[in-house]
């Protein structure tokens, strides 16, 4: 992990993110790019010029830039080496090719979460970074003075497809000297029993040459409840799971349980993409 991505608007949501950003970087020596995106609606824009040249852009620009010179005198960001970045795209495009061009290895996100209608008809720009990125996010609600994970709760089906994500957390896991939580929720709607859930969690372990991990299985009425539960009995100090990065109609009739952790599980949460 040598470079890693916040995005901003300059909210207490995502200086909170910084601030976990900060405290990794110093710890495994990265670097941070800070990016801040302008969306300008399309129908503003002449075709024959760039983003750029508008007037609009050049006076947000430069706002954005005194900003950014104001949030890295922030004395958490001493010593460290920050990139500034602002770019016009959407949010979660604009971070999608900042992490292709700079090779970015984490993306560190602040969020309040959304609930009822206005989550359902508009949804989160962290929700949709979630849902897209190829890169792992690491979603953080509140300001955490010391960021340690002692014990990660990383929750999953078990099953073969899963297996890559797993290695991401594997190796998030090793580099902050964390323990793992390996967890599969048993639901009324998905119900399996105690013995075939623990065979299939063991012979998931078993593919893995790491051992610092505890096998578990919880009961509940939904796998969103279930892990934020077990999370809570254990004291954990952060979620992970895959994500299916499912779009449109799909998406809405599925649903995906990493956006629901997104948005209302009070622990961070790190999501890795099948």
């Amino acid at each position: 992990m040598k470079r890693i991505l916040v995005p901003t608007d300059f909210s207490e949501q995502a200086e909170n993110a910084l601030k976990v950003a900060a405290q990794l970087a110093k710890k495994h020596d990265c670097e941070i790019y800070l990016l801040h995106i302008l969306e300008i609606p399309l129908q503003e824009v002449d075709p024959i010029s760039s983003y750029s040249s508008l007037p609009e852009a050049v006076f947000f620009m430069k706002l954005a830039h005194q900003k950014f010179e104001k949030l890295k005198d922030k004395k958490y960001l001493d010593g460290l080496i920050i990139h500034e970045i602002v770019d016009f795209h959407e949010i979660f495009k604009g971070i999608f090719q900042t992490c292709k061009k700079h090779h970015i290895d984490l993306i560190i996100m602040g969020s309040n979460g959304v609930s009822g209608l206005r989550e359902m008809l508009i949804g989160s720009n962290t929700e949709k970074v979630v849902r897209t990125s190829e890169t792992p996010v690491l979603v953080i609600k509140n300001e955490h003075k010391t960021f340690n994970v002692n014990d990660f709760v990383f929750a999953s089906d078990f099953k073969d497809e899963s297996k890559k994500t797993y290695e991401k957390a594997l190796k998030f896991a090793k580099t902050l000297g964390a323990k793992i939580h390996l967890l599969m929720v048993i639901t009324p709607a998905k119900f399996i029993t105690t013995n075939d859930a623990q065979n299939r969690i063991e012979n998931f372990a078993n593919s893995f040459d790491f051992s610092n991990y505890t096998m578990n299985i919880y009961n509940d009425i939904s796998i969103e409840k279930g892990i934020m539960n077990f999370s809570k009995t254990l004291n954990a100090d952060l979620i992970g799971m895959s994500t299916h990065g499912r779009q449109g109609i799909s998406h809405f009739f599925n649903g995906s349980i990493s956006e629901d952790l997104v948005n209302h599980a009070k622990r961070p949460v790190i999501t890795f993409k099948i």
